[in-house]
């Protein structure tokens, strides 16, 4: 397994830029699809995202000057083209980004890649009607488990605040579904 910084210094190396791209994705794909999925909800959108994603590193790896992880590098430009991607996918069809969501919600029931029960169905629901932001820090902390610090990074906000978005949304979901006589 090749460190973090190694693979750095490969991938701003034009003759070893191509092999290294290939250890970055696979070693990144598969986390990177998940947290795109939470974000867009749709397969097909995640593996678009996903691919904007890397075509977006691999243009931009030479300006990494190595202030932040790489880990926390990629997760900043995945967030912010999925929330792109959503934004721009809302103005073709001329609705907005929360209409957009509650019609895939609705696919998500039908989508033969979401592996998820009625239970998970109902939490996703509950998700959906928080603000973006808190969307994103609940998602990311509770589905993929990164600690307040990566959050602050990635997020580029404070801890203190991440933990009050987090405990908000909780507080949120929790009536949600509580009024949704949701079982947990």
């Amino acid at each position: 397994m090749v460190q973090e910084k190694e693979l750095v210094e490969l991938l701003q190396a034009p003759s070893e830029k191509e092999e290294a791209f290939r250890i970055l994705v696979s070693t990144y794909k598969e986390r990177l699809y998940w947290h795109i999925r939470n974000i867009v909800k749709s397969h097909d959108d995640a593996d678009d995202v996903l691919q904007n994603t890397f075509i977006k590193v691999f243009r931009n790896i030479d300006k990494f000057k190595g202030d932040s992880k790489l880990y926390t590098w990629l997760y900043r430009i995945a967030t912010n083209e999925a929330i792109t991607y959503i934004k721009k996918r809302a103005k073709r069809q001329g609705i907005t980004s929360e209409e957009l969501q509650q019609q895939t919600l609705e696919r998500l029931e039908t989508d033969v890649y979401f592996e998820g029960d009625a239970i998970q169905l109902q939490l996703q629901k509950a998700i959906a009607t928080l603000p973006e932001k808190q969307q994103l820090i609940f998602n990311m902390k509770y589905f993929e488990e990164h600690t307040y610090e990566e959050l602050s990074d990635i997020l580029d906000t404070t801890v203190g605040g991440l933990k009050s978005s987090y405990h908000i949304a909780v507080k949120k979901i929790k009536a949600h579904l509580q009024t949704n006589e949701t079982i947990l």
